[in-house]
């Protein structure tokens, strides 16, 4: 009698333990997942799947000491798996188009944030030296181009008048620059996946 009574007060400390994880941890774990999965539903897919394990290490009385990392990790190791499934598609070989006001994201959106910690600050670093070499690479007009609009801000219309140029030929240059930065980045992409 003693012994049930001492499983069903341990069950129910578990549960006040994971509960008080959960709460504290989810929103900070989501906000990581969706920095890597576009998707919504497949994000919160991927969470449910780390707390899942949460709840799993802890029934199997293998108590995690660092909620927060362990599960940014178990997510990260979900995230992968999940890429690896999926057939590989090249993010070149991916439809550009781009219109005037479009508002196709900056190159942030691309880079882990540094918030993540240092992993993701190395990571960063080493995205950033890269995309300073391909675009190093690029023709002047379409680098300017990209220079001008993903980190200056300059809309089409502005760098139209500025450089006496039709916005549609300010769009393409911006077209191809991203499409080489693409082709030129999946390899160091594929090295952050595969990490």
């Amino acid at each position: 009698m003693d012994a049930a009574l001492s499983d069903a007060l341990t069950s129910s400390a578990q549960d006040r333990e994971i509960s008080a994880t959960v709460r504290r941890e989810r929103g900070r774990l989501l906000a990581f997942i969706r920095r890597r999965v576009l998707d919504a539903a497949e994000a919160e897919d991927v969470l449910q799947e780390a707390l899942y394990e949460l709840v799993a290490a802890h029934r199997l009385l293998q108590p995690v000491e660092q909620a927060g990392a362990w599960l940014m990790r178990v997510a990260r190791n979900r995230i992968i798996d999940r890429f690896r499934k999926k057939k590989p598609e090249l993010l070149a070989d991916q439809a550009v188009e781009f219109q005037e006001d479009d508002d196709v994201g900056g190159l942030e959106d691309l880079l882990p944030s540094p918030d993540d910690g240092p992993d993701a600050v190395a990571i960063r670093d080493m995205m950033l030296e890269r995309i300073e070499a391909a675009l190093n690479e690029l023709p002047r007009d379409q680098r300017d181009v990209f220079i001008a609009q993903e980190l200056e801000g300059a809309s089409f219309k502005e760098l139209a008048a500025r450089w006496n140029v039709t916005v549609s030929a300010l769009l393409s240059r911006k077209r191809y620059a991203v499409l080489y930065l693409r082709e030129r980045l999946q390899a160091a992409y594929d090295e952050w996946l595969e990490d």
